[in-house]
């Protein structure tokens, strides 16, 4: 067993685990409530969904807890009640991704259920068509909700027919296609150790915790079969779509091409969006809702994945105020982009990010999750106590030059309403181009 700790005060309780077996974890050993809650994930998510059957991943993770071994899924599910055991999956563009937490004392039997589900799910007909249908379901709800309609539009826009422009979910027509070898399928190519990752945090010793990964997670395949994904930069700005429909709030999503996580510009775009669009205190709420009322919430965000990165933000209107949204929103993104923040602007982000990373981490599950992230963003396992003195090494200028390489070019823009704006619909020229 080697436990290879951080030597550092802030994070000495973080721990670089490697088991007998040699799977890897980061581990927080905490006996401050006797739970233990893991997040793990394997690389490859939707974007491993076969041209023409998005969804797969989606189904997989939908399906892979409804039986396994010798029990059915409703035998499953009555073991998970019973001892008040959390087990979900959840797929990304990039990631199969699970997540297991339990009182200590059920430890054995939680990671014995995850792991009979890892490597002998059922995929039995009836729950395979329960789960279809219930999906099924959500994706002709999506047709009329305006926020998944232009979340969708914006991606199809920003990557076309790359892998990151399909819904991971699916759609109406794919999900019917989808079978039970696909899946099978799915899990054979990427269910395996090859690029697992995994954080544990909670009341268990380092010498238990490495024999159960090795249980849990040793009669993985070694190796991953996946099908490469190209590097794609979203498409450029400025473009504009509108999608009519009948509903009483206009919703704007906005964004462009993002700032990559390995990117040295990355911590300043991190800090100038915070200036933009990262809360109540950002220049588009007060622009857009505290100085003219036109939305009730406005908000930006970066999104990094392994092959591209978008920043990506959004708002609700009325449809007579859609105009001006936009407008407002525009405005203050080129602002932005021409002048980068205030020092005064930037000392208050600095302060706030610094003080809130902490204060988020505040169950087991949570810092479970912030591990993981860490580890898959290709961080240090001493991130955590560097992350603040990374934060306060952010300049003016470089603020100032992540700014512009966001936002000069503009915004591309779904707008999904009542009634279309003035020149709003403009054909999407700009196709995506793979590098």
């Amino acid at each position: 067993m080697a436990v290879l700790p951080v030597p550092s005060q802030a994070a000495a309780r973080i721990q670089h685990l490697i088991s007998p077996g040699g799977i890897e974890a980061w581990f927080v050993q905490d006996a401050t409530v006797p739970l233990v809650a893991m997040e793990f994930a394997m690389y490859g998510g939707a974007a491993q969904d076969p041209d023409g059957k998005a969804g797969v991943g989606n189904m997989v993770a939908d399906l892979i807890d409804e039986g396994s071994a010798d029990l059915d899924s409703r035998a499953f599910h009555e073991h998970l009640d019973r001892r008040a055991i959390e087990l979900g999956f959840s797929v990304t563009r990039d990631y199969f991704r699970g997540s297991l937490r339990m009182l200590k004392d059920n430890k054995d039997e939680a990671f014995e259920l995850l792991r009979t589900s890892l490597t002998s799910p059922h995929f039995d007909s009836t729950d395979v068509e329960r789960i279809r249908t219930q999906l099924m379901s959500g994706l002709r709800r999506e047709t009329t909700s305006p926020g998944s309609l232009a979340s969708r539009k914006f991606l199809q826009i920003a990557y076309g027919d790359h892998p990151y422009g399909r819904p991971a979910g699916g759609t109406l027509e794919s999900v019917p296609t989808i079978t039970i070898a696909d899946m099978k399928d799915y899990v054979a190519r990427v269910l395996t150790r090859e690029h697992l990752k995994i954080a544990v945090v909670g009341d268990i010793d380092a010498a238990s915790l490495g024999a159960l990964l090795d249980r849990t997670f040793g009669g993985l395949p070694a190796k991953s079969r996946l099908t490469p994904v190209s590097e794609i930069e979203a498409s450029k700005p400025p473009q504009r779509e509108f999608i009519t429909l009948d509903v009483p709030q206009t919703v704007v999503t906005f964004g462009g091409p993002g700032i990559k996580r390995d990117d040295p510009d990355f911590m300043a775009a991190y800090v100038v969006n915070h200036i933009l669009g990262g809360g109540s205190g950002s220049r588009l709420y007060r622009e857009v809702r505290e100085k003219r009322g036109l939305a009730y919430s406005v908000s930006g965000s970066l999104t990094w994945m392994e092959h591209s990165a978008l920043f990506v933000g959004s708002t609700g209107t009325r449809a007579d105020r859609a105009a001006e949204t936009v407008e407002a929103i525009t405005n203050e993104v080129h602002r932005m982009a021409e002048n980068g923040p205030t020092a005064q602007e930037l000392d208050e982000a600095k302060s706030y990010l610094k003080g809130s990373r902490l204060l988020s981490l505040d169950t087991s599950s949570k810092l479970a999750g912030a591990l993981l992230q860490y580890q898959l963003d290709g961080l240090p396992v001493d991130y955590l106590e560097r992350r603040n003195a990374l934060v306060d090494a952010v300049t003016i200028d470089q603020t100032k030059r992540a700014a512009h390489r966001l936002w000069d070019s503009g915004l591309l823009t779904v707008i999904v309403g009542r009634a279309p704006l003035t020149a709003a619909a403009q054909p999407a020229s700009t196709e995506p181009k793979a590098n």
